[in-house]
């Protein structure tokens, strides 16, 4: 099978890699750095799987920057092209994605389109009209960042969003190249399909939120938070799982997929998703207000990343509490490897001298711990409780 993969970022290029190994695949992405990184089977994500099979593992894989070459030829077209959240307009960008769309038409009078852009719910069928198209298919990825190949090769389940012969094929491409083979699969339609995505993340986001305002209360009150989450979790409803407090959720997908379903809500009455949202506020105001309260001359905030082993910061949640510690006035400096090439970041000054970084903070803010500052514990602020993500 001819694929071909629109978007190498950690959705597409796992996707990518899982089908490359009984198909041929071409990777498109306007980044010719990104480009030229896979072509020399380097990983221009940070994913070790990834990296390794890159590296290490037989894969019918190239990658081009030219959309005649990426498209012309391909049976099916993976989109996977990033879709920010537009506060103003209370709506994803999916300009990128209507992009890919257009070229595809453009090269290729046969390719299936299969949209893995987190998109709006009716965004599939509103392209459909759009571009007088009945070629687009919608199939929602569940993927973890910096673990994104780990589960496509061992996925929770696959979901298509059309009942198909051509769904049918693009399912079992996608457990083909699967480790596990014994998985869910569902044939939904297209605007369902998109709701499982929107809907599955924000239950996400809702289980942070509440094991957070759990964690505020048990801070607040002087008492254990690992004792009350060890005895709630041993319900076999609620599970010992997705339950580590941090400074709120962040990251790709849960922010913007939360705030697109609130808007998808319009006018149907909802108090969940609302609360989902502001909680997320709440806990960030709460984090940096327990900050303050031990007076700190400097701030030392130690890594921007959402998660261990990762190099994305977007959207991450300290980000939002060093806004609000940037507004009380207090000298803030942050520790960030990723921002080797930068001398500040967010107004403060970017000291990427570990050491001297540890000299120089009274209290050391990390939303996720570290062995790399177990000898400052006494000054470390965190509310990684079980030290995992």
């Amino acid at each position: 099978m001819r694929i071909t993969v629109a978007g190498i970022g950690y959705v597409g290029l796992s996707n990518a890699v899982l089908l490359s190994q009984h198909n041929k695949v071409t990777a498109f992405d306007i980044n010719t750095d990104r480009v030229d990184m896979i072509n020399k089977k380097i990983s221009p994500i940070v994913d070790k799987d990834v990296s390794e099979y890159l590296a290490n593992k037989n894969l019918d894989l190239c990658a081009v920057n030219l959309p005649e070459t990426a498209f012309s030829g391909a049976e099916y077209v993976i989109i996977s092209t990033p879709t920010d959240y537009d506060t103003k307009k209370d709506y994803f960008d999916t300009s990128s994605v209507e992009s890919v769309i257009e070229q595809v038409l453009k090269y290729s009078d046969t390719a299936v389109m299969v949209i893995k852009s987190t998109v709006p719910v009716g965004f599939t069928e509103m392209m459909r009209e759009k571009y007088k198209t009945d070629r687009l298919i919608f199939s929602p990825e569940f993927l973890r960042e910096g673990k994104a190949l780990y589960d496509n090769l061992h996925p929770s389940r696959i979901i298509v969003g059309e009942k198909s012969k051509r769904a049918e094929i693009f399912a079992e491409l996608l457990k083909q190249g699967a480790e596990n083979k014994d998985v869910p699969v569902l044939f939904t339609g297209s605007t369902e399909a998109e709701a499982i995505k929107l809907f599955a993340n924000t239950y996400l986001a809702m289980r942070i939120a509440f094991f957070n305002e759990l964690d505020s209360y048990a801070e607040i009150k002087g008492l254990k938070t690992s004792e009350i989450i060890e005895g709630i979790c041993l319900d076999d409803r609620i599970g010992n799982h997705y339950n580590n407090p941090s400074f709120g959720y962040g990251g790709y997908c849960l922010p913007k997929d939360t705030r697109q379903l609130l808007s998808n809500f319009g006018e149907v009455p909802n108090s969940i998703m609302k609360a989902v949202v502001d909680a997320n506020v709440t806990r960030k105001d709460f984090i940096a207000a327990r900050i303050l309260e031990r007076e700190p001359k400097v701030v030392g905030i130690y890594r921007l990343t959402m998660k261990t082993d990762s190099d994305n910061f977007r959207q991450s949640s300290i980000q939002g509490v060093i806004r609000r510690l940037e507004s009380s006035g207090v000298s803030l400096i942050i520790y960030e490897p990723v921002l080797r090439d930068c001398k500040t970041f967010m107004g403060a000054k970017v000291i990427n001298n570990l050491d001297r970084f540890k000299e120089l903070s009274d209290i050391i803010v990390a939303n996720r711990f570290s062995n790399e500052i177990e000898d400052v514990s006494e000054k470390v602020y965190t509310r990684d409780i079980y030290r995992r993500d």
